[in-house]
């Protein structure tokens, strides 16, 4: 979704910058010693602009008897497709770099429960014990997988003990739960975990310099943190009664999930007219191009979905993009976009176009 929105945010630049393009080409040469017949070149930048718009809509428009004008389209159209191009390239190439950053975040915060145990027991202003002989950081501590994925991620707080130390006394330290929790006489697994959960929850992830430190250093972190939160919590729970505890993956088959995103991403991005006019008819309609940017890509997205997958349920995809649209979109998007991809849908299957295979799909269901 967000390497999706940036790719459109980035054809339209291309599209403006092709404009200027034109422009360039006849705009009066200010330098030149000769009489510049502005008219005239307005009038071919009007021609050029309007014989370029037409054909990036693909309607078919005669070349204009000026060769200069269809030169200066040309060079815009060329320009265009190239830096589009190359912009698709890099937003595909990044998908997955970007997904796996969620893992460096991951074991960075795990990373940072542990640093701020190791604060709390050279505190000597309060007494800590139960912070750093908590079982759930005992279990991260002693983990050996964890202590490689902190080396291998450079997700460790080695060289920032002294900002973790800071954040122990300024945030942590003077918190309610925590100073109860530290009069709590051989706290249970349970009281363990929930004192975890608080300090993620509340001194972490809530409004604090913690949070805003990771803010700061990952434009995606309103995003990204709700997924970290998610698998640091499961982390949590997973601990039982002998100490162990089961360390969560981003992804259970990665290849799948990496075939997903690439074909997700680039049928997207190839849409056609017929299912754009599609949208359109089910907009009120609205030409797809005057749809809320993002509301456009949701839809569009699901639409792929529900014709390249086969695998996944009809109901399924349009609740997950239901759920997109109220995360990334305005409070009414969700249920406008509901009744247009149901009706959609329906549309889709009368068609032939979607198709579902496998056990658990009869009918679409």
């Amino acid at each position: 979704m967000q390497s999706l929105f940036a790719f459109e945010q980035c054809k339209e630049a291309n599209h403006e910058l092709a404009l200027d393009l034109i422009d360039e080409r006849f705009a009066p040469d200010l330098n030149s010693m000769e009489l510049q017949d502005k008219p005239l070149l307005k009038k071919r930048n009007k021609e050029a602009r309007s014989l370029f718009q037409k054909t990036f809509k693909s309607e078919k428009e005669k070349e204009s008897e000026d060769a200069s004008v269809n030169d200066a389209v040309k060079e815009a159209v060329a320009f265009y497709q190239k830096q589009t191009k190359k912009d698709f390239s890099y937003f595909q190439k990044n998908l997955p770099i970007e997904v796996e950053k969620i893992n460096h975040w991951y074991y960075t915060v795990l990373g940072l429960i542990i640093a701020l145990a190791e604060a709390g027991k050279v505190d000597k202003k309060s007494n800590q014990t139960n912070f750093w002989e908590n079982r759930f950081i005992k279990a991260l501590q002693q983990d050996t997988a964890v202590s490689a994925m902190l080396l291998k991620l450079n997700a460790g707080w080695d060289n920032d003990k002294n900002t973790a130390q800071g954040w122990f006394r300024d945030v942590v330290k003077d918190d309610d739960t925590v100073a109860s929790y530290a009069k709590v006489s051989s706290p249970t697994v349970e009281e363990d975990k929930s004192f975890v959960k608080h300090l993620l929850r509340k001194l972490i992830f809530g409004d604090t310099v913690i949070n805003d430190f990771f803010v700061e250093r990952n434009i995606r972190w309103t995003e990204d943190k709700d997924i970290v939160k998610s698998l640091v919590e499961k982390t949590i729970k997973s601990l039982d009664e002998s100490g162990g505890i089961q360390l969560q993956k981003l992804s259970l088959d990665w290849e799948d999930d990496l075939t997903f995103m690439n074909i997700l991403f680039e049928e997207t991005t190839r849409i056609d007219k017929n299912d754009k006019d599609l949208i359109a008819k089910n907009t009120r309609n609205w030409e797809v191009d005057r749809l809320p940017l993002t509301d456009r890509i949701i839809i569009e997205m699901a639409i792929t979905e529900l014709i390249h997958f086969p695998s996944i349920p009809v109901k399924v995809s349009i609740n997950e993009y239901i759920e997109l649209t109220k995360h990334y979109s305005t409070p009414k998007s969700a249920k406008f976009i509901n009744g247009i991809l149901d009706v959609i849908s329906k549309e889709l299957v009368a068609s032939g176009r979607v198709k579902k295979s496998g056990r658990g799909l009869i009918d679409n269901k």
